[in-house]
């Protein structure tokens, strides 16, 4: 027995009302708190790459189907809309629950209390309820070959969106970046002092130097509950030290202090460090490579900053002045950190003003150069120069794109400066953003907050197997990374 002409209409009008009650609700909650609907769209990691357009094109959509489902005319062309759009909803829980790189939170409105698998049956049935107006109203059987070709066009377009979404986070970034709330602080420990830094991390110890007592070292297990002092022994004292700082490696350490220039080597099971002679340029940020040799930054007869390895075995200096490229002046728009990963063997130079690093092998021969998710390729600096005291100086504060980096078993750990597109402002003032890179694909990863203690920010930061550790003000805390950045050490080999 069929149904009747009016008990279809019946059914076709109450399913078109259901959408209308839900698509006007979602379009409304969206709009009243459209910043918040941005950013979590800016989150999504299907959506990423698109989030300004999704965001307008959504609720746009949604209230031209509402328009339509309110008139007769035009119902079925809303019922098609709304069967390809709650299609498209679906694949997009789908694709988030069994492919994405992590699962990110609700898009809030009228399910922001239920799960994703909640959403994906709550979608599931709303797709079905519009297919069933559709199939009572249609006049033809071959509405169900089209129906057929809609549900499978709206999966493909979701799929493609999450694919393209991808190659553009991952390589051509437009500054959205990825926080998927991952990352939690474990331990935290009051140093009492401001004035540490980050001497290595070896073996499941943390040692940290102190600049107010330079040949003091403190050494603490990974899970920062046991402490204790080292005193550093130099056999030669009688040098203008102004800042000597210490680098412990597995079987070494070095003390160092580039103003001399002065370098001392020494095993940490002893700790005592004897004088290498030899090295007379001036320099500063030394990471070494190995037992004999290290690599720094010094400067050329101008002024301007370059890159160079020494090798105290054969007293050989090597300078690759092609390495750091000029911009304004080739002092300040060339500073930046260098970094040296063991686990690799590559040294990894950041700039502090502009979006780029650059990656070298010990040599300094260049492997290739890499971009930070942020837009800022040039130096955004001001200098004046003093000809009565021959001096360079920056004229007003400079743009700083990259405030710190580390480098560990082939990911690039980069304490960004600015914020990006769909984020939250008021994180700006509570918590210090860390970039992720995975030097070996040439992409982006992911990105994790670091909250500030007692009103200070993160200074310095390291890493270790599993773990993140952060100097903010006198506290030495640490952060459990997340798996789908624990995971990148293993493919990084």
């Amino acid at each position: 027995m069929k149904p009747s002409p009016h008990l279809k209409n019946n059914i076709t009008y109450t399913i078109s009302l259901q959408y209308i009650l839900l698509f006007s609700y979602a379009a409304a909650s969206k709009i009243l708190d459209f910043q918040n609907f941005q950013i979590q769209l800016g989150q999504s990691p299907l959506l990423s790459a698109f989030a300004g357009v999704v965001s307008y094109g959504v609720i746009g959509v949604e209230l031209i189907l509402v328009l339509l489902l309110m008139s007769a005319k035009s119902r079925w062309m809303g019922l098609y809309g709304s069967f390809v759009l709650m299609t498209m909803f679906s694949a997009y829980i789908v694709i988030i629950l069994n492919f994405s790189s992590f699962t990110p939170c609700s898009c809030g409105g009228i399910l922001e209390k239920m799960t994703w698998t909640q959403h994906l049956i709550f979608n599931i049935l709303f797709v079905v309820l519009a297919a069933i107006a559709l199939v009572l109203q249609s006049t033809t059987r071959f509405v169900y070959g089209f129906l057929i070709i809609l549900f499978t066009s709206g999966i493909a377009l979701i799929v493609a969106l999450f694919l393209m979404s991808e190659d553009i986070i991952q390589h051509r970034n437009n500054f959205v970046r990825r926080l998927p709330e991952q990352f939690f602080q474990e331990h935290d420990i009051d140093l009492g002092f401001n004035s540490y830094y980050f001497a290595g991390t070896v073996n499941g110890k943390v040692y940290l130097g102190n600049v107010t007592a330079p040949l003091l070292l403190t050494e603490t297990d990974s899970a920062l509950q046991n402490k204790k002092e080292i005193v550093i022994k130099l056999n030669k004292l009688d040098f203008p030290f102004r800042s000597l700082q210490i680098q412990v490696h597995s079987k070494y350490f070095f003390a160092s202090d580039g103003t001399v220039p002065v370098l001392f080597r020494g095993k940490t099971g002893d700790w005592k460090a004897v004088h290498q002679k030899g090295i007379s340029t001036r320099f500063s940020n030394p990471v070494f490579t190995d037992s004999v040799s290290t690599a720094f930054r010094t400067d050329k007869a101008n002024g301007e900053n370059v890159l160079g390895e020494y090798s105290h075995s054969s007293n050989l200096l090597k300078l690759n002045p092609a390495l750091l490229q000029k911009q304004i002046d080739g002092i300040f728009d060339t500073d930046g950190i260098l970094n040296y990963d063991p686990y690799t063997n590559q040294i990894v130079y950041l700039y502090y003003y502009r979006n780029q690093y650059i990656v070298a092998d010990p040599k300094l021969n260049l492997l290739y150069r890499g971009n930070t998710i942020d837009t800022n390729s040039h130096a955004k600096i001001k200098v004046a120069y003093n000809k009565a005291r021959n001096e360079r100086k920056l004229a007003a504060p400079p743009l700083t794109v990259n405030k710190n980096a580390c480098v560990y078993k082939g990911l690039l750990f980069v304490n960004a400066a600015l914020m990006g597109n769909f984020e939250d402002e008021k994180m700006r003032k509570q918590a210090s953003i860390l970039d992720v890179y995975d030097l070996k694909k040439r992409s982006y990863l992911v990105s994790f907050y670091v909250y500030n203690i007692d009103g200070e920010r993160l200074s310095r930061f390291a890493v270790q197997g599993n773990r993140f550790y952060g100097l903010i003000g006198t506290h030495l805390v640490s952060y459990k990374l997340s798996n789908m950045v624990i995971k990148r050490y293993s493919e990084t080999k």
